[in-house]
C-alpha cells in the first residue's frame, strides 16, 4: 500500500522541479527565453558569423530545455556581441623560411544574460575560445566553415552551461 501510495504522489513532488540530464537545473516557472541577434564587431568580420553563432544558441537551448523560444518578452534574455575572431600561428617550422605549422582560429563573445525571473543569476562576461588546425595544403577558405563551426559549438556550451548549470 505504502508503494502505491508513494507512486501516486512523485508526480505531485516533482513537478515543483525541473530535472535535466545534461547537468541543466532550470527552475520550473521559466518557460521562454529570447536569443538576440549576436553582432559581429570583431576587427576581422566573417559575414556569417553572426548568423551562425545566434542560431547555433538558439539550438542548443531548444535540444537540451524545454524553453520556448520567443521574441516577446521572455523569462530569460540572451544578448551581446562578438567582440574578436582572429587567425594566428601557434607553431612555427624553420624549413629555410619560417612557416606555421599550426593555427589558431579564436572568437571572443561577450554575452550579457538576463533572468527576470531571478535577478542574482545573470550576468555579463566574455567567453573565448580556439581551434588548432593545420593547412596541410588546403586553403583557409576551404577549412574555415568547419572550424567555425566546432569553436562556436563550445562557446554555446560554455554560455549554457553558465546560464543554466550554475557553474
Amino acid at each position: 500500500m505504502k508503494k502505491v501510495l508513494i507512486l501516486l504522489l512523485l508526480p505531485f513532488v516533482l513537478s515543483g522541479c525541473k530535472i535535466a540530464l545534461n547537468g541543466a537545473s532550470i527552475p520550473a516557472e521559466m518557460k521562454t527565453v529570447n536569443v538576440l541577434v549576436f553582432e559581429n564587431n570583431a576587427p576581422l568580420v566573417v559575414p556569417y558569423l553572426s548568423s551562425q553563432f545566434t542560431e547555433e544558441l538558439k539550438t542548443r537551448i531548444r535540444n537540451q530545455t524545454s524553453l520556448s523560444i520567443t521574441q516577446n518578452d521572455a523569462h530569460a534574455v540572451f544578448s551581446g556581441n562578438i567582440s574578436g575572431y582572429s587567425i594566428s600561428p601557434v607553431a612555427i617550422q624553420d624549413n629555410n623560411a619560417p612557416t606555421a605549422g599550426a593555427n589558431r582560429l579564436s572568437i571572443r563573445v561577450n554575452v550579457k544574460y538576463t533572468n527576470n525571473l531571478n535577478p542574482k543569476l545573470s550576468f555579463e562576461e566574455s567567453f573565448e575560445r580556439f581551434k588548432d588546425f593545420k593547412l596541410q595544403g588546403q586553403s583557409l577558405q576551404s577549412i574555415e566553415q568547419g572550424l567555425i563551426k566546432d569553436v562556436t559549438a563550445q562557446l554555446t556550451e560554455d554560455i549554457f552551461n553558465r546560464a543554466f548549470a550554475n557553474w
